[in-house]
């Protein structure tokens, strides 16, 4: 691949990242996950029968083709956030985890005192993580020292659809961070997620945008087209803005003149 996708030495096709909540049944869930194209999913490890007795929403997602990052969804603590991690992986799920530590009920934003906790205790532990943080550079840059395998700051709350709130924050954090930046929470629509890549993030995750969409599975797939068209902008280098207009032609060797 001439542009990987790499997180803790593991390489993803794609750089979308997509949940598994909300969706109007497991089926549209699955037909969605393939439209997307996205190779990694995340799963609340909380909301989930991982004991697989009963139909699950696991029992539509093939771990052959994905790859599950569970979370700690619905955690309000340090410490049951580091014993739900630890929860998923004995019950074979994996040793990633997408660290999530809630400081608020209302706008979900993050305990980031809590989550820093947590970070270096499961890092120690031997996890993979990945811990969804405010979009605020210094924070980003204390989790990566902290041993995140890569940094996830939102673009806004939490299924808020409001896309990215603070795009100077974003490319702060790209511009500083040693690990890979994923914008987490607050897309609502296949433009959001290509700024947050044209802003220079690695990948993106959402779910409600695609989940609560009037067709999901028409969502998925314009949010891969617009993450890899994000990506390629950011990549192709866009041009320099200007207050007043600057001509497309060269005025030179015009008939005339």
């Amino acid at each position: 691949m001439a542009d990987p996708f790499i997180i803790a030495g593991r390489t993803f096709t794609s750089r979308l990242i997509i949940g598994t909540g909300k969706y109007p049944s497991h089926a549209i869930m699955q037909a969605a996950h393939e439209a997307s194209g996205a190779d990694m999913v995340t799963v609340a490890v909380r909301r989930v029968d991982i004991s697989r007795k009963t139909e699950s929403l696991l029992d539509y997602i093939d771990t052959a083709k994905i790859f599950l990052l569970p979370n700690t969804a619905a955690c309000y603590t340090a410490d049951d956030a580091i014993r739900t991690a630890r929860l998923g992986r004995e019950a074979g799920m994996s040793n990633w985890v997408k660290l999530e530590v809630i400081g608020d009920e209302q706008t979900l934003f993050p305990d980031n005192e809590g989550l820093l906790e947590a970070t270096r205790v499961l890092v120690k532990d031997g996890f993979i993580v990945l811990p969804y943080t405010n979009d605020d550079p210094v924070m980003c840059r204390k989790l990566a020292e902290a041993g995140a395998a890569a940094v996830m700051p939102l673009g806004a709350p939490i299924g808020s659809g409001l896309g990215i709130q603070n795009p100077n924050n974003i490319r702060i954090i790209r511009e500083q961070a040693k690990v890979p930046v994923i914008v987490d929470a607050g897309v609502g629509t296949a433009s959001d997620a290509a700024v947050a890549m044209e802003l220079g993030a690695d990948g993106v995750l959402m779910n409600t945008a695609i989940a609560g969409a009037t067709d999901p599975v028409m969502m998925a797939r314009a949010m891969k087209l617009a993450v890899e068209s994000g990506r390629l902008a950011y990549l192709a280098g866009r041009i320099a803005r200007r207050s007043y207009a600057s001509a497309s032609s060269p005025l030179h060797g015009i008939v005339g003149s």
